[in-house]
């Protein structure tokens, strides 16, 4: 994958624009906590709402601009226009202007990453696909925790750099740290992906590089794109099993200091150990899938992923031992890393070049929306749940004499294991509807399937 010379300065440039975004994250979140001064806690939901809220209204309309404009230049200006908004973050004085620079830098976010996604299939091979995701994923996760330390790492700078009378104009902080540190590497990936060979490979986006958009075609392509969508089984089966899955697993994130207080008995550091097993599950995952992804199916495995991961879950928040449920949630992991990267290889494999930003930007738009859900809906089930149980069963399951605990967080990662189960059905009944419809189109004789039925689209919408 590294002998593929284009491919490889992207993702530099994905590590790079990573590593600062995170930064500027926690920097943010440490802004926020600060300007908010007694309600620190609404001030940082406030911001991180505004990081949120842009992608349900304008990752669709987002995509369609990337699939009719130069990848490349969209990944240039989003990079200079983060660089300039982290730029003034050191000035802000109120969380409202805060609030409007997060809404900003998501709306470039919003363009950079399905220009991105939508360009590494053209880069490498088909077979290596998989790996390539991998490696993305790699860059867009595996970066934080060297963020958190740079960041942590950062408090003392600022105090060295305040010794100097001359920078003092510029209030030294932590914060203000980060935000320089996220616009040298903002700046640095905008410099690496304007050198890399990516041409036009569309009529819309030569169309577009000189005669505008045209916004009744933007709208017309936008509903094209959810027409492929609901009529792709492929993508179809992808959208449904990511953003299913992730309202059940996302629950484990709010919900984990609960239960490894409540039920695991182990407080902080059994959090701290869980949180260690995910990573440690995903980073197996993905190292599976990078050696074994020739030899996999890739749609079945995805599916077997997804009901893996929801037994998983359930497994773990049926044992009371701390070692019990980390392996378990570490089993969650390697399935949860393995159906993040196969579902965006099967994406990459199945979507038409000129359509992808458009399918990209809608699953992250899924995506976003589910894990919204999931944060929020965790903490009230758990709590409407646990009043449940006290209620009707004193809290307390008591079967052959023996007694099980059923707190509202055990109950709740329960339901959150049974919906991931119910993702696995339905991406399997998408999957398995849309072999049966391949059959039923089956060409006679030496006839050639129309592009339409080869890709689970009626012949009226776009192959």
């Amino acid at each position: 994958m590294f002998g593929t010379p284009v491919f490889f300065r992207l993702w530099l440039a994905q590590v790079v624009s990573a590593m600062g975004d995170w930064i500027g994250f926690l920097a943010i979140a440490s802004l926020a906590a600060r300007l908010g001064s007694g309600s620190g806690e609404g001030a940082i939901g406030l911001v991180m709402a505004a990081r949120i809220a842009p992608g349900f209204f304008l990752a669709s309309l987002g995509g369609v601009l990337v699939d009719r404009w130069d990848r490349k230049k969209v990944m240039v200006v989003c990079d200079v226009g983060r660089a300039v908004t982290l730029a003034f973050l050191p000035f802000v004085h109120h969380v409202w202007q805060l609030v409007v620079a997060s809404l900003v830098l998501e709306v470039f976010t919003l363009l950079w990453s399905p220009a991105k996604e939508a360009s590494v299939p053209n880069l490498v091979p088909a077979d290596h696909l998989t790996n390539a995701n991998s490696l993305s994923l790699v860059a867009a996760y595996g970066t934080f925790p060297f963020a958190s330390a740079l960041f942590a790492g950062m408090a003392g700078l600022a105090a060295w750099l305040g010794g100097f009378h001359a920078l003092r104009f510029f209030a030294i902080n932590q914060e203000s740290v980060g935000f320089g540190f996220d616009v040298v590497t903002f700046v640095c990936s905008a410099l690496i992906i304007s050198r890399l060979p990516l041409v036009h490979l569309t009529r819309r986006e030569r169309e577009a590089d000189h005669g505008g958009v045209d916004w009744n075609q933007a709208f017309h392509e936008l509903k094209e794109g959810w027409r492929f969508i609901f009529f792709n089984p492929v993508v179809r089966a992808v959208n449904v099993g990511l953003a299913t899955g992730l309202i059940g697993g996302g629950m484990l994130v709010p919900l984990g200091p609960v239960f490894s207080r409540v039920v695991l008995n182990s407080g902080t550091a059994g959090f701290g150990l869980l949180t260690t097993s995910l990573g440690l599950g995903v980073a197996i995952g993905i190292g599976l899938l990078s050696v074994l992804q020739k030899r996999l199916p890739k749609a079945r495995v995805f599916t077997l992923a997804l009901f893996v991961a929801g037994g998983s879950l359930i497994a773990a928040a049926s044992g009371a031992q701390l070692w019990q449920a980390s392996v378990c949630v570490a089993v969650l992991g390697v399935c949860g890393g393995g159906v993040y990267v196969l579902g965006f290889t099967l994406l990459g494999e199945s979507v038409p070049n000129e359509m992808r930003g458009r399918i990209f930007s809608a699953l992250y738009t899924l995506v976003r929306l589910c894990v919204l859900l999931s944060f929020a809906l965790g903490p009230l089930l758990s709590s409407g749940l646990g009043h449940l149980s006290q209620r009707f069963v004193s809290g307390r399951l008591r079967l052959a004499g023996a007694e099980f605990a059923l707190p509202g967080v055990r109950l709740t990662l329960w339901l959150a294991g049974l919906i991931m189960l119910c993702a696995g059905v339905l991406a399997h009944r998408s999957l398995r509807g849309g072999a049966r419809a391949e059959v039923m189109v089956e060409p006679v004789g030496d006839a050639e399937p129309s592009a339409a039925a080869s890709a689970g689209v009626p012949d009226g919408g776009r192959s």
